[in-house]
């Protein structure tokens, strides 16, 4: 399973993008800002651009299986999970559907189906690398 963002709007606060399975569009997205090669602000920088793999593991945070990015340079813990502003996450990538300026709506409900799609290759073993572009 190959997932891909694609970051195609930045504001000062959030980095708005579209996220596809497969080539198929499936949600929004709302990060951090992206920052420099090399400029990490704990809990205020996007991630950046490349390749990763991704994982389903349990959170301690969360208390619940989620979806894991793995091996991201300078980051720990790295997850995509529900959300609505740039508050809501601290490197991690929410979903949802894009409805305003540093804005996310329907976070749970964009959740759900992109959990259950990851969760499902991962239990066939598929391997799943989501491309940052």
């Amino acid at each position: 399973m190959i997932i891909t963002l694609i970051r195609d709007n930045f504001t000062s606060k959030t980095t708005i993008g579209k996220l596809y399975i497969d080539g198929v569009y499936q949600c929004d997205t709302l990060e951090d800002i992206v920052r420099p090669k090399g400029e990490k602000v704990y809990g205020e920088t996007a991630i950046p651009t490349g390749e990763y793999e991704i994982v389903i593991n349990f959170s301690n945070k969360y208390q619940r299986p989620m979806i894991q990015i793995m091996n991201v340079p300078m980051f720990q813990g790295i997850r995509i999970h529900s959300g609505n502003k740039a508050e809501d996450t601290e490197g991690c990538i929410l979903v949802g559907t894009r409805k305003g300026i540093d804005w996310l709506t329907n976070s749970i409900k964009a959740y759900k189906p992109l959990f259950d799609k990851i969760d499902t290759a991962f239990e066939a073993e598929d391997k799943i690398t989501i491309k940052i572009t």
